[in-house]
């Protein structure tokens, strides 16, 4: 395993654009376009290609193209659960969702973090926190989450809201940023 890809899995600053991730990439790439494509194609086909793609796909698992993900190889995806078109997975650290989660379209899951030094970031540097969603989260359609973010089991966000902190579990959030506005 490279340095870079050492680095990108224990959460420190890496290049992002090295031959080992860009393999990594153009796999992802291909296995994205197959599904994608493969909209009208059996349910057993759609599904072999996502066990091929995704780390950890539980069962009956459902994802309407199109879905895009960085490498594919870091998302866990708990059973039951239901992610609507448009979904954007940048796992360049861990993506874990839970069991019966519903996730709207458009919706992006965002481990990655940029320097906010001028010149690292021009260099390149960037580096990935993980996100968690626990059981039978819902999360409306247009909802962002942020790097590092947990949401906790039974918690909802709605439509268009920004996740930038941790949610505990069994609560309604909305807005930019997402704030709870009451317990379930």
């Amino acid at each position: 395993m490279g340095e870079n890809k050492k680095r990108m899995l224990a959460g420190d600053w890496y290049i992002p654009d090295d031959d080992e991730l860009l393999a990594e990439t153009e796999r992802r790439a291909a296995l994205c376009e197959r599904y994608n494509a493969a909209g009208a194609a059996p349910p057993a086909e759609r599904r072999r290609i996502l066990r091929e793609l995704i780390g950890d796909l539980g069962e009956n698992v459902n994802i309407r193209p199109p879905f895009h993900c960085d490498y594919g190889t870091y998302v866990s995806i708990g059973a039951h659960t239901f992610i609507n078109f448009g979904a954007v997975f940048l796992d360049a650290a861990p993506i874990t969702i839970g069991s019966h989660a519903q996730i709207g379209p458009n919706v992006q899951l965002l481990t990655p973090t940029h320097e906010l030094d001028p010149g690292r970031r021009r260099a390149g540097w960037e580096k990935a926190v993980p996100i968690t969603l626990g059981d039978n989260v819902w999360l409306g359609g247009g909802v962002i989450v942020c790097p590092g973010v947990t949401i906790g089991a039974d918690t909802v966000v709605g439509a268009g809201s920004v996740v930038t902190k941790d949610l505990p579990p069994g609560v309604l959030a909305v807005g930019n940023p997402a704030r709870v506005v009451r317990e379930l």
